[in-house]
């Protein structure tokens, strides 16, 4: 099978959806391509689109949510959106390139590449299969106005409001959200402690706020660290992923490598999760799925309304995270909770529960059937 994975940049997530499902496939003795689309195009405008989205978020996180609950809004008229006839233009160069390459699949965990092949399926061009992966605990907006064969949800719970948006029922598969296989590795905490270079004496707080913007993120690390005081708690120490956010890393460097493991960009997320007792995240869906995945407890901090809110909601009321608010008092509070290991247990317990932790397995066998549909129908049109 020749599968082909479109992602966009704007925000990890969604590429970590399809590296995962890349992952499979690619064990599974298949062919994969993974681009961004808008690579067709131009290096520049992928750029462009990737950066635009990520400096909104870090800047002025709030006028993003605002963003989203416009679309929220425009949804329920009654004309395509905007992010529809934006990446129509689109289509015509993704369709010179699957002309000229042969794929059975394409497989996208991003909205923007969905519109393109929906533009294709509206101007009458033929396609490949498609399947469409969601990557929050929600529909969110324009999901809905896509024409695609396949629409993998996270979980079945999300059916009556993927459907109340105009999702067809029969074409949704609630498979859930994939992630790559490091993150249910059966390594054990000294091992990953092991493999890190990090004490095996110590218990490690992992936060990661690459996107959250310096300010929060240290008003958090100080009140982690002033909690550590008060508890006596000499063992702790806070791990931070900065990811490529630069500036923050330079700024978590100068005023906590005394106290702190700082860390910039990491391909070993797997293995930090294995070896930390808590996970502090905004409760973004893929890297909040991937930590449920890793079997570490989580304390979700500062959403941004929209997506990440929805996401919060999902994993509270199954038990899987508890939310902090960013400041002293409440992240004591949530510190101080998951400090007894009846609580931290019951939380993995909860994501073991509510997760499909085969999702990206699960994902691959679907794209197999749906290939090999299409080719019993070729032969019978033959």
């Amino acid at each position: 099978m020749d599968a082909l994975i479109l992602s966009v940049g704007t925000g990890g997530g969604h590429n970590a959806a399809g590296y995962a499902v890349k992952e499979e496939l690619l064990r599974r003795g298949h062919n994969v391509e993974m681009m961004n689309p808008y690579d067709l195009k131009s290096s520049k405008t992928s750029k462009i689109i990737d950066n635009t989205y990520i400096k909104l978020v870090q800047t002025v996180p709030k006028a993003f949510g605002l963003v989203y609950f416009i679309g929220d809004a425009y949804r329920r008229l009654p004309w395509r959106s905007p992010v529809y006839f934006a990446n129509r233009r689109m289509a015509t160069v993704l369709k010179e390139y699957l002309d000229e390459h042969h794929f059975d699949i394409v497989i996208m965990p991003h909205l923007f590449p969905a519109e393109m092949m929906t533009s294709m399926c509206n101007n009458g061009w033929e396609r490949p299969k498609t399947l469409f992966i969601t990557t929050d605990y929600t529909c969110a907006p324009f999901i809905e106005e896509t024409k695609l064969d396949a629409y993998i949800i996270p979980t079945s719970q999300l059916w009556n409001e993927f459907e109340s948006f105009g999702v067809p029922r029969d074409k949704m598969f609630s498979l859930g959200i994939p992630t790559l296989a490091g993150y249910k590795s059966d390594i054990s905490k000294s091992e990953a402690k092991k493999a890190l270079g990090l004490s095996e004496s110590k218990r490690y707080i992992l936060i990661t706020g690459g996107s959250m913007g310096s300010g929060n993120l240290v008003k958090i690390v100080r009140y982690i660290l002033k909690w550590r005081e008060e508890r006596h708690a000499d063992d702790i120490e806070p791990v931070i992923v900065c990811g490529s956010n630069r500036k923050l890393y330079e700024r978590m460097e100068k005023e906590f490598s005394q106290d702190c493991v700082v860390i910039g960009y990491t391909t070993k997320m797997p293995l930090y999760m294995k070896a930390c007792e808590i996970f502090m995240t905004k409760p973004g869906g893929l890297s909040s799925t991937e930590a449920a995945s890793a079997g570490i407890p989580i304390i979700h901090i500062t959403p941004i309304p929209g997506c990440e809110s929805k996401n919060l909601r999902y994993f509270e009321e199954h038990g899987m995270s508890i939310f902090a608010k960013c400041s002293e008092k409440s992240i004591k509070k949530a510190l101080d909770y998951l400090e007894k290991s009846e609580n931290r247990d019951k939380m993995v317990m909860c994501q073991k529960k509510y997760l499909n932790d085969k999702a990206a397995s699960d994902i691959c066998d679907l794209a197999e059937r749906l290939v090999e549909e299409k080719e019993k129908e070729l032969v019978l049109c033959s």
